[in-house]
């Protein structure tokens, strides 16, 4: 199932979410190499891009690629949102992403994230102004709303549709449900049944029978998957073959588990330089490992280690002694 943004046309309808501190440059390539149809930056403060780009003229990646990419933008002023659009246009962005989920106290107490969808005035200001500062396409990520009695994700759909938004994704939790309980994937048909853009559903895809569920109940065009591929993007492949077939893939070998492992941490080392990405990469690295005999005791080990020659030796005794324990 494809969709299409605009003038762009995505091969399939299975997308990496937006995750703060997770979908890097390299775990986006990652992303893309397991067949994601588009990956999506950081939530990026729009302020704090302009500031950056102003004092250094330079921008530490180029969109173009991982083509298609979007970026997307948090903010609450409409002129500052639509300096930072024009300028990840200049730098090769296919498409601009209207952050209006963010459920983070730091990101709301500023009136940016899902702290708009309690301001459709404001937001739908925000919105027509980037659609009209580019040539891109603008998509809107969000809310079912802020709590359960303000549920207003239907409303803000038509009003972005209206300014010319080109998608919308509905994560199905509440801004006050923060990622606790369960995700309402049946109440995002109400966004698909109000607007006749393409609607992406989101949230707690842990399987590729949760995907199928989220598309049933939600009646979506797609599904966007984040915290999901911890330790697994393998997993958006397994997604895009099961809906496309039905059929389940397994999971890779531990052989080819290992070499995403070697090479997913030297783009981190060579993305941040040797420190910051070793640091990076604890997480990624304790997540891959997560449910192999020893990983515990594992993670504890390769979270002390500042050398990147040492880590790199202690990630490969990990996995040859579970190839062993397996061949056994």
């Amino acid at each position: 199932m494809s969709i299409k943004i605009g003038p762009i046309s995505l091969e399939n309808s299975v997308i990496l979410a937006p995750m703060s501190g997770v979908s890097d440059m390299p775990y986006r390539r990652l992303a893309k190499q397991y067949g994601a149809g588009l990956v999506i930056s950081e939530m990026i403060a729009s302020q704090a891009m302009i500031y950056a780009n102003r004092k250094t003229m330079k921008m530490a990646s180029k969109c173009a690629e991982e083509f298609p990419m979007a970026v997307q933008l948090a903010g609450c002023d409409p002129e500052l949102m639509a300096e930072a659009a024009r300028l990840n246009q200049d730098r090769g962005a296919a498409i601009i992403d209207i952050n209006m989920g963010c459920p983070v106290k730091k990101v709301v107490k500023g009136q940016a994230g899902s702290a708009l969808m309690r301001d459709e005035l404001l937001a739908g200001r925000i919105i027509e102004s980037l659609v009209k500062a580019v040539d891109l396409p603008v998509t809107l990520k969000m809310r079912t709303g802020w709590d359960d009695d303000n549920r207003n994700a239907p409303n803000l759909a038509r009003i972005a549709e209206n300014a010319g938004v080109q998608m919308i994704t509905v994560h199905g939790r509440t801004r006050n449900q923060f990622y606790n309980g369960q995700a309402d994937w049946s109440f995002i048909r109400q966004v698909k049944e109000a607007v006749a853009l393409p609607v992406i559903g989101n949230g707690d895809v842990k399987s590729v029978y949760d995907a199928k569920k989220l598309l049933t109940l939600s009646q979506a065009d797609g599904v966007m998957i984040g915290r999901g591929t911890y330790g697994r993007p393998w997993f958006l492949q397994q997604v895009i073959h099961f809906l496309a077939t039905g059929e389940e893939l397994p999971d890779p070998s531990l052989v080819d588990q290992f070499t995403t492992v070697q090479s997913h941490y030297e783009d981190l080392l060579s993305h941040y330089g040797s420190l910051r990405g070793l640091r990076m990469a604890r997480k990624h690295v304790g997540w891959y490992s997560k449910g192999l005999p020893g990983s515990a005791e594992f993670r504890g080990k390769i979270n002390e280690i500042d050398e990147p020659v040492e880590a790199k030796k202690v990630i490969a005794d990990f996995y040859h002694t579970n190839l062993d324990r397996q061949a056994a």
